[in-house]
Order: structure tokens, then sequence, then C-alpha cells
């Protein structure tokens, strides 16, 4: 009957144990109250087949129940409607620049270093709900693939369809696709603003200088984050083009990453430096960037509360009504 149902004044209910109270003091003043007469026999007297002297203790119960139900109604039962809304009051923007040079398609992650990543960025972008993020592709020169948008189908959509290509000039311009993706958010209003950097080689190419690009970041007030992807060692990586197939042919590489310039770029702009020797350690880096990049969202919630002591306190009334008609009227001469 009270599911869902709180109640205000719980300290109230201790009044019931005038319930017994009331028992044991009614039982004592019928007995009180009844007299007793000792004769021989009752032939003598007419005796009658009322039922109404076995049912007058009716009236006591109808109190009972409804001082009961008072003690109930004035404990304040109620229900409560909760509705929550939220609202993001500290969103982020991001650009993820990709590396997508031959070397990506190294085979010391599985598949290999671009499809893992692109499947842990696709991870880390449905954990971003309230957040814009962009798409930065980038090898001997870059260029923007999305950008910033809160349509996470979009950006999925172009995250899946990041492949290498022989369209985008080879090598490893670290520096333009960092200003690629400082351009991108130099005009953001958001209050924070981030670049996720990933690369697994040096800085070969280009005409903008990494550490240029680094203090326009720090102009334009965007962290950067940079993440160096590769095993240590060698690697099993793309040497050549098979002419008659048009696929790669593999051999041993050794693993080459600029740690000294990730390290420093991170460290100017306020981020980190990261290092992806595997799958399992790719996943990690993109979970920690996550939980160190959050967006406040203020939660609010209305409660709606319905009172329900008028039911009982109305039955209780209509009890007491019923017991002062039957006191006065039929059980009247037993009173």
């Amino acid at each position: 009957m009270f599911e869902g149902i709180n109640f205000v004044n719980k300290e109230l209910f201790w009044l019931l144990l005038l319930l017994p109270i009331a028992i044991v003091w009614y039982i004592f003043k019928y007995k009180k109250q009844t007299a007793e007469l000792k004769i021989s026999s009752i032939k003598g007297f007419k005796t009658t087949n009322s039922w109404l002297p076995k049912v007058r203790h009716l009236l006591f119960v109808l109190r009972l129940l409804a001082l009961a139900l008072l003690i109930t109604a004035i404990a304040r039962p109620q229900s409560v409607d909760v509705s929550t809304k939220t609202k993001t009051t500290r969103g982020i923007d991001i650009v993820m620049a990709i590396d997508v040079s031959a070397s990506m398609l190294a085979k010391d992650l599985s598949p290999n270093r671009l499809e893992a990543l692109k499947k842990v960025a696709a991870e880390f972008i449905k954990g971003r709900p309230n957040d814009r993020i962009g798409l930065v592709e980038y090898a001997g020169e870059s260029y923007t693939r999305t950008p910033i948008t809160s349509d996470k189908a979009v950006i999925l959509r172009s995250l899946h369809d990041i492949k290498y290509n022989t369209i985008i000039e080879g090598g490893t311009a670290i520096g333009t696709g960092l200003a690629t993706a400082v351009n991108r958010l130099k005009d953001s209003k958001a209050k924070s603003k981030v670049i996720i950097l990933l690369t697994d080689g040096v800085n070969n190419s280009g005409f903008i200088d990494p550490k240029i690009a680094s203090e326009l970041a720090v102009e334009y007030g965007i962290k950067v984050y940079t993440i160096g992807i590769g095993t240590n060692g060698t690697a099993l990586s793309p040497i050549a083009i098979d002419q008659r197939t048009g696929e790669f042919q593999y051999g041993r590489v050794q693993v080459e990453i600029d740690e000294a310039l990730l390290k420093e770029i991170a460290d100017v702009t306020g981020g980190e430096y990261f290092r992806a020797t595997d799958n399992k350690k790719l996943e990690e880096i993109y979970g920690e960037i996550n939980k160190l990049e959050k967006t406040d969202i203020d939660e609010f919630k209305y409660y709606n509360y319905q009172e329900k002591f008028r039911p009982l306190a109305l039955l209780a009334g209509l009890l007491l009504l019923i017991e002062f008609l039957l006191r006065t009227t039929i059980f009247r001469s037993f009173v």
C-alpha cells in the first residue's frame, strides 16, 4: 500500500503504542462495568436472540482504526516524483591530429598501428557526448578532415574512412599537423581546448617548425597531449610497394620516435606525453586522457511532492462519524 511513499514525520509512529494501551484499558473497563448476579436458575427469565450486545465492541474497533489512520496521516505520507536535467557548463573542444604516413601500417600493433588507433579513438569519441571533436590528418603535409563538431556520427564515419593513401605527400610533418590542429581551435569559445597529437616517427618534412606550432598553441590557450606509437626495437613495417600487386612489402625496421620533441610539445602547452607500445597501452593512454579532461556537467534534480495524508484523514473522520451514529442510534441502549 505504501510502496514508493515516504513519511516526513516517521517518529510519530511511536504513537501507535497507544493502541495496545487502549485495548488493555478497554478490556479492564469492560470487566469492571459488567455486573454479576448469582441465581440458582434462569428458567424464569425470558431470553432474547438479539445480536447487538455481541457486536457492540465494533464501536471500539472503529475508534481504534480511526486513531491508527490519524496517526499515519500526521506522519505525513508523501510520494515523490524526481526528474533530472543535466546542463554542460564547461564543454571541451578537442582536435585529434593523426599521423597517416606509410609507417602507420606497421604491424607491431594489431592489425596495424592505424587501425588500432582508429578503434581506440572511436571509443574515446563515444565517451565524450558533451564535447565537440575534430579530425586532422597529416603525413608530409596536413589537412582538416573534419572541423570540430558535436555530431558524433559524422566524426565516427570520418574516422572510419581514414586510410593510408598516396595522395597526401609522404613523410612526417609534426609541426604542420600541429599547426593545422591549432588553426581549427584558435577561434573556439570553449573554456578548454585540447589537441591529441599522435605520431610514430620523427619530424622530417613540412614548412612549420614544431616548436613554433607549440608556441601558437600556448598563445591560444590550447593544451597538447602527444602520443608516440610503436614498439621498442624493430617492427614489421612497409618498406616498398610490389609493382605487380600494388601492395606493400614488409620488413623489420627500427622504430624511431622523437620522444624528446613530443615531450617538449606537451610540457610547453601544459599537456602530457605518452608512449603506446601495444594495443593495451594505447587503450590505457586514451582512458587516461579521458580522465584528465573532464567536462563539467551540472545536474539539476526537481522534486514534485504529493501529499497522501488527506485520504487517510477523511477515512478516519468517516469511521468516527459511523461510530458516533451507531452509538447514538442502534447501540444507544448498550453504551
